[in-house]
């Protein structure tokens, strides 16, 4: 069996639109400019970001935030204001996020409140009661990330982004429409098609082969064992996926050579340095003519069981003052490369922490969560969904001793089948990315414009 054979085999392979030449040289899309190019970049935030300290009510909702959250409460007159009213609320953000208020009242961003991961709305009613069915292995880190990510929680171990990109049409796809910034990446994993690693200045050398010179006797040596073909399925398979790894790492080469220096405010820690690379090379994807492409990076140690307020590195607080920095940073970068509308940031995490904080200063593993949106092309400046009632026990806690754990009003599949929508998933693929919307009459929630 060749490469050709193995491909045909799975059928739902993406078209390659870029590949080797014989000599290794790369073989661009034919497009010179990608005339339609989107972007999701999606930020994860590990461990499970607590969304009820990032997104605040200031209006008489707030009395029930401080008295639910003891020490963890911030103090009302330290949020920073979002203008107007939204989802029947004023709302207020973290102190350190300030940059993220800016690009809220600046209509480049949304925030979408009390999400996360359900096979059919519920309420907490219900789950106190065994009358619905939730996902499986709830407030589980491993099982909630691939989750949230779009694992349903059987033998398919693809994510909502990659089916998505599977089922885009042709010309939409190419050898790096899936980008993963490390190994966890269900995501944009598809469910016959891989990811592309992708990491700061790329993977340009492999050994004493220089991707960027590929006339090179090294170069040329690599390039010709990725084209190697076996009999036995085994072998052609890592010849493959070997072929593969070759193709796009000097694919992701190319597009950092052609590159120049972003323009933002980025700090010096990891996920600036991973979205300070994105938004160098994005421009340079565009120009090749790739057309759809998602990022996935994971950053942080959200998991403040104690200690979660504070000046340390590990706090809440500090991490959302490196989160809110780097934001918008890579919102200023995009602006000034002209992708505007091109490139969309989505903010995911595990899932929520209790609303009662737990001993230590820190919160527990709960379920709903808010999480936002920005760029260009997202309809900014609101809280989209519903916020639940901010008290221990209330109509939304499906805890039965009262901690504040929110059962979502908002699916995960909701948020992602928007945004994929926008980035060109047709009406009639959905249900083939997003099997749990059937249960849903909302399938677009609005919060990306055309």
């Amino acid at each position: 069996m060749n490469r050709r054979d193995l491909l045909r085999r799975f059928g739902a392979w993406p078209l390659m639109s870029a590949g080797l030449g014989a000599a290794g040289a790369l073989v661009l899309p034919r497009s010179a400019m990608a005339a339609d190019y989107r972007a999701l970049v999606c930020v994860f935030l590990s461990g499970g970001n607590d969304g009820n300290n990032l997104l605040v009510p200031t209006d008489g909702a707030y009395a029930d935030y401080s008295a639910a959250r003891f020490d963890l409460a911030l103090p009302r007159d330290s949020l920073v204001a979002l203008s107007g009213t939204s989802a029947g609320h004023a709302f207020g953000v973290h102190p350190a996020a300030s940059g993220l208020a800016t690009l809220y009242n600046q209509k480049r961003l949304a925030f979408i409140a009390n999400v996360g991961p359900l096979v059919q709305p519920v309420t907490a009613a219900q789950v106190l009661n065994h009358t619905a069915v939730v996902p499986p292995f709830l407030l589980s880190h491993s099982d909630q990330v691939a989750m949230q990510q779009g694992w349903s929680g059987d033998e398919d171990a693809s994510g909502w982004a990659g089916r998505s990109l599977e089922l885009l049409p042709a010309d939409l796809r190419h050898s790096v429409n899936a980008l993963s910034a490390d190994n966890d990446r269900t995501l944009v994993l598809g469910r016959a098609s891989g990811v592309a690693s992708f990491r700061p200045g790329g993977a340009r050398y492999w050994g004493t082969a220089d991707l960027a010179q590929p006339s090179t006797a090294a170069t040329q040596s690599l390039n010709r064992m990725a084209q190697w073909q076996f009999s036995n399925d085994y072998e052609s398979e890592y010849a493959r996926t070997f072929g593969a790894a070759v193709e796009e790492s000097t694919i992701i080469t190319q597009a950092f050579l052609r590159s120049t220096t972003p323009q933002g405010d980025f700090g010096s820690d990891d996920l600036s340095r991973n979205l300070r690379s994105i938004a160098q090379v994005l421009p340079a994807f565009k120009a090749m003519g790739y057309r759809r492409q998602v990022f996935l990076l994971h950053w942080g140690q959200f998991d403040t069981h104690t200690g979660q307020r504070g000046t340390g590195e590990r706090t809440q607080d500090a991490q959302i003052a490196t989160l809110s920095q780097a934001i918008t940073a890579f919102d200023a970068a995009i602006r000034a490369a002209g992708m505007d509308t091109d490139v969309t940031t989505l903010m995911m995490s595990d899932f929520g922490r209790t609303l009662k904080p737990a001993s230590g200063g820190g919160s527990d593993h709960a379920w709903g969560n808010h999480w936002f949106v920005a760029g260009g092309a997202v309809a900014g400046g609101q809280v989209v969904g519903q916020l639940p009632s901010l008290k221990l026990g209330g109509t939304d806690d499906f805890d039965r001793a009262g901690e504040g754990r929110f059962v979502p009003t908002l699916s995960s599949d909701q948020v992602g089948a928007t945004i994929m929508q926008w980035m060109g998933l047709p009406s009639a693929s959905l249900l083939g990315a997003f099997p749990h919307l059937a249960n849903f009459s909302r399938r677009n929630l609005g919060f990306m414009q055309a």
